[in-house]
């Protein structure tokens, strides 16, 4: 599938479901953690360096982010979740904004959900992957920051994260680092077969 990446164009920021944009092109979903480096994995993914912004503070997606790529596909940004500092009125909004789009199967065709290959998965990705498998859609895991670790441990932490979100087999989960670039190319096809379903 020819894409060109760099042909990749903000389109529109959904506050409300009556945002969604709803045309019939692919939907890749991209969800992670408000530090998680999200906006550096898509950053990296399409090799733009300030695409997605990326922000000293975390949780700067706040809406529905919806970016067209090359006219093939929408890239969409979900808002992060988990850490943010803000208020709890807020943090509701986007709580029922992301079960808005989750309730909407027929939107979605790939979820991509970023981790920190570091850590535990916490509650809050539990509950993402659940979102991402209800829906029906495929799910893949990018688990992010890889570089940060050393490599006996990235095996046992790969174990933990499949085993914490209870992944089953046809799960991709992508070892992957934003800062390297180790990855890019196997969450790419992924995501391409993804779109081609």
């Amino acid at each position: 599938m020819a894409v060109n990446l760099q042909n990749a164009e903000f389109v529109l920021s959904a506050v409300s479901p009556n945002n969604f944009i709803q045309d019939g092109l692919p939907q890749v979903a991209f969800a992670g953690r408000s530090n998680v480096g999200k906006s550096s994995v898509i950053n990296r993914l399409l090799n733009r360096k300030n695409f997605a912004r990326v922000g000293s503070a975390p949780g700067k997606t706040v809406h529905v982010n919806y970016f067209s790529i090359d006219g093939a596909f929408y890239l969409v940004d979900l808002p992060g979740y988990g850490y943010a500092q803000v208020s709890k009125a807020e943090r509701d909004r986007w709580g029922r904004l992301m079960e808005d789009y989750f309730a909407r199967p027929d939107l979605l065709t790939l979820g991509v959900m970023i981790v920190d290959s570091r850590h535990k998965p916490t509650a809050d990705d539990c509950t993402m992957a659940r979102w991402f498998k209800d829906s029906g859609c495929p799910l893949i895991i990018a688990a992010n920051k890889l570089d940060k670790l050393k490599k006996r441990e990235i095996e046992p932490n790969l174990q933990l994260i499949r085993d914490t979100l209870e992944l089953e087999e046809a799960d991709r989960l992508i070892p992957f680092s934003a800062e390297k670039g180790i990855g890019r190319e196997e969450l790419l096809s992924a995501v391409f077969a993804g779109i081609k379903r």
